[in-house]
């Protein structure tokens, strides 16, 4: 078994460096910019939680909240700047990283086979489980640089070594978790995109069961935080104890993953998933005669997933909802907070706008994906025998973007209605909350058709530069989240199309930037229809 798994690992050294050589530009990116926007954090903290005060009215109202324990998690020590750092961008900073790993792994497994490039380095001296030991490699390495920069930025910054270390590597074990995760995920199918759909389903639920578990306090099932490797980052406790013995589940969760992958590698065919393609029927439905009804068929699984995780999601953090009036509206160092989150206006309402506004930024997920399903059509050449047909290319694009447009409103209005269902009856007004909760979550469809518009241009105008599309959605999440914790100046700010929308239910809803941005999304998907008419296919 030993001399068949090292010479399954034959050219490993030299796929490391093949990837580490392709992913030269995104490689430093990711870095730099998770590295970046944390030490960038800390700093602006530093200016506004400066004094003890401050942060001690800060740990005795929002810390101890369900409704900030949903989105943030709890405060295990808000007597330094690292403890609220660790509260305020740990969980963000542990899913970025794991996004990160999760796209790696998959890049350089499935997506290499899948385009019949692993078949060719396959023929020459390379072992079976090169590949996978590569892509793992290389998605822990980064995870690994980046808790370590992460480590030195903070002690650099004056805040304890030891905080600083656990809270990067608290990074880092998320990177290997989700490492696994993709390295097991791109062993199931036969495709990079439901690769990395499965990884991010994965993700999305140990984010809820991690918001659950936080939300529900020392009376509720906190057990369910113990069951996300999300939850598991934040029960490190960094700065707050530095609890390292929590490390070793997630690096016991990542061996066993990996040690799954590796051994599903030898129990499929090359180019084929251990999850059997089904076979269609004999004749094709009438359905499929059609452009749209072809984009149907490929899109509409996605669709329901993503509808049905975000009701869910709106419906627990409408749960909580209530439990916002408990915080006092006079604390100065909470106004603060309530001012970058969701503005002004009632308390429960600005807890509202702010939650909606991070869930508008979780739907332009599906809408970057399902836009992105062109380009997989097209360089898997899939979209070249329907456009040999009677199919237009407009009508083509067009089929499959209206999954991205019209699909963002229905994912929004879904976790709306999640949202308003639940407080509407923890409050008794169903009727009221439902309409104003489900207003308040389209809102943000312009913001994110803007996204959607970025997605198609670069698929039309520059097709080998589309994945830059998720470089703009985390620039988006960074800006709009910690954008005012940083001390952006407003312009900078208000390069994310989010940061127009109103902050509604807490504000009066305003068309005027609606408009705008529904403008600038049909300008830039002016310019991607344009482009691939233009351009070859390929």
């Amino acid at each position: 078994m030993t001399a068949s798994m090292g010479t399954g690992l034959v050219g490993t050294g030299h796929l490391v460096r093949l990837a580490l050589r392709r992913d030269r530009l995104l490689l430093p990116v990711w870095v730099v910019g998770l590295v970046g926007t944390t030490l960038a954090t800390a700093s602006g903290m530093t200016e506004l939680y400066g004094t003890q005060a401050l942060r001690q009215q800060m740990g005795a109202t929002a810390g101890a909240n369900p409704a900030f324990l949903a989105m943030l998690g709890p405060i295990y020590d808000y007597s330094t700047i690292g403890g609220i750092l660790a509260w305020r961008w740990g969980v963000f900073g542990a899913l970025l990283t794991g996004l990160m790993a999760m796209f790696l792994v998959t890049r350089h497994t499935r997506a290499e086979e899948e385009t019949g490039r692993l078949e060719l380095i396959g023929s020459t001296v390379t072992g079976r489980h090169a590949p996978l030991a590569a892509g793992v490699a290389v998605s822990a390495l980064a995870s690994l640089l980046i808790g370590l920069l992460v480590g030195a930025g903070l002690t650099g910054l004056g805040e304890a070594a030891s905080g600083s270390f656990a809270l990067g590597l608290a990074f880092t074990a998320a990177g290997l978790v989700f490492a696994g995760v993709g390295a097991v995920t791109a062993q199931l199918t036969e495709s990079a995109r439901t690769a990395n759909a499965l990884s991010g389903a994965v993700l999305g639920v140990a984010y809820l069961l991690r918001a659950v578990g936080d939300a529900a306090g020392d009376a509720g099932p906190t057990w369910l935080t113990w069951l996300s490797p999300i939850g598991w980052l934040e029960q490190v406790r960094a700065f707050a104890g530095d609890r390292w013995w929590v490390f070793l589940l997630s690096l016991a969760l990542a061996a066993v993953l990996v040690g799954a992958a590796s051994a599903l590698v030898t129990r499929r065919d090359h180019g084929g998933g251990l999850l059997p393609t089904r076979l269609g029927p004999a004749r094709a439905p009438a359905s499929l005669g059609s452009a749209f009804g072809l984009a149907w068929r490929l899109q509409r699984g996605m669709l329901l997933g993503w509808t049905l995780s975000l009701f869910v999601l709106g419906g627990v953090y409408g749960a909580v909802a209530r439990g916002v009036e408990q915080m006092l509206e006079a604390n100065p160092a909470l106004e603060q907070v309530i001012s970058q989150l969701g503005g002004t206006g009632a308390i429960v309402d600005v807890y509202l706008a702010s939650v909606l506004g991070i869930i508008g930024l979780f739907s332009a997920i599906y809408v970057v994906q399902a836009t992105l399903r062109l380009r997989s059509e097209e360089s898997d050449f899939r979209a070249e025998p329907v456009l040999a047909t009677s199919v237009r290319r407009g009508s083509w694009v067009a089929s499959h973007l209206v999954f991205a447009t019209v699909g963002a409103a229905v994912v929004l209005a879904a976790a709306g209605l999640g949202a308003g269902l639940v407080h509407g009856a923890r409050v008794g007004d169903l009727g009221g909350q439902v309409g104003r909760l489900v207003g308040a979550a389209l809102a943000h469809v312009p913001a994110v058709w803007v996204v959607a518009g970025i997605t198609l241009a670069l698929f039309g105008l520059v097709p080998k530069l589309t994945a830059v599309s998720w470089a703009f959605l985390v620039v988006f999440l960074v800006l709009g989240q910690l954008g005012p914790l940083l001390g952006l100046d407003r312009w900078a700010m208000d390069l994310s199309p989010f940061t127009h929308i109103p902050k509604v239910p807490g504000a009066d809803l305003s068309a005027g930037p609606l408009v705008w941005l529904t403008v600038t999304a049909v300008a830039l998907v002016a310019a991607g229809f344009a482009g691939f008419r233009r351009r070859d296919i390929g």
